[in-house]
């Protein structure tokens, strides 16, 4: 007769290791995206909550209701295509914008010498030292009429009366490409500064000149931060809600101040998280393209080991 012993049940470290990110996950995110995705079906009543039940019994009789009114006008409505095609276009443009400004940023600070490339690495984070509320609210005084780009251009003589920049999309397009740079910056960075710079001068000894070099070999070689920083801008700002309230006119058109004025404003639950639930669903389309990139990636990494 075998001994009972707890430590032949128990879960090794390796399970731990593995199982605790996923319970993390399982706890806050796919319950919630659940119960969202419930109260999408659900149909709106006035009462606490804003909606009702999917399933009920009465008279001894389950009954499970599903109402798609939430979903039949979200792909009716023209406003709602509309908000998703400009907060996707916001958010390439974002990206696009901080790949522009970032690349250079990391590629300098990866080759800078060690003792000033903490400093740098420091200026970058710096910013998040401070409340997002903050930041954004400090451009709010930088980009008004009377604020301190426009008076500092009159000073100038550069123009006669002030720029309309508060209020617009270019103000959204500032606040995010400045709130989000760091985001790009540091999975680039971290990719850089492990670059093997032998196979530059490996490069320069087969003639190759330093911008050859550099979209031969630098820029192939970087392109998993390239691509794991863009997914860090992209993702959040598609969603982005405090940056266009603050800054973005009544025009600009982003699915966060759509969920908001669904949720708070209107208080019709169902209709935001059926526009949640469609947001999340494109989302996933560029992280499984960011997972098969890293897939393929340590694949490659493999076949050269």
């Amino acid at each position: 007769m075998k001994h009972f012993t707890w430590r032949r049940y128990w879960p090794s470290g390796r399970t731990w290791v593995i199982g605790l990110p996923f319970a993390w996950l399982f706890l806050f995110l796919f319950i919630p995206f659940m119960l969202v995705l419930k109260i999408s079906f659900s149909d709106l009543q006035f009462g606490v909550p804003p909606y009702t039940p999917l399933a009920q019994i009465e008279d001894e009789t389950l009954s499970i209701a599903l109402h798609l009114r939430g979903y039949a006008l979200l792909f009716s409505d023209n406003l709602y295509l509309a908000t998703y095609l400009s907060s996707v276009k916001i958010a390439l443009v974002t990206t696009f914008w901080c790949v522009l400004i970032g690349y250079p940023m990391a590629y300098y600070i990866a080759r800078s010498n060690p003792a000033t490339r903490n400093y740098l690495l420091l200026l970058v984070i710096l910013p998040f030292w401070t409340s997002l509320l903050l930041r954004v609210y400090a451009w709010v005084g930088l980009l008004r009429n009377d604020g301190l780009i426009n008076g500092f251009l009159m000073w100038l003589g550069i123009v006669d009366q002030p720029l309309e920049m508060y209020r617009t999309d270019l103000a959204v397009y500032i606040g995010l490409v400045y709130a989000y740079l760091p985001f790009f910056i540091l999975p680039l960075y971290a990719n850089l500064v492990k670059l093997d710079t032998r196979l530059l001068e490996a490069a320069a000894d087969l003639g190759a000149r330093p911008f050859a070099a550099f979209r031969h070999v630098t820029l192939p070689l970087s392109m998993p931060g390239v691509i794991a920083g863009s997914m860090l801008v992209f993702i959040p700002a598609v969603g982005e809600y405090v940056i266009p309230e603050m800054l973005g006119g009544a025009n600009t058109l982003m699915m966060g101040r759509v969920m908001w004025n669904e949720f708070f404003n209107n208080a019709d639950w169902p209709m935001a998280a059926a526009v949640t639930c469609v947001m999340v669903l494109l989302l996933i389309v560029p992280l499984v393209f960011f997972q098969y990139n890293q897939v393929r990636n340590l694949d490659k990494d493999k076949e050269r080991s």
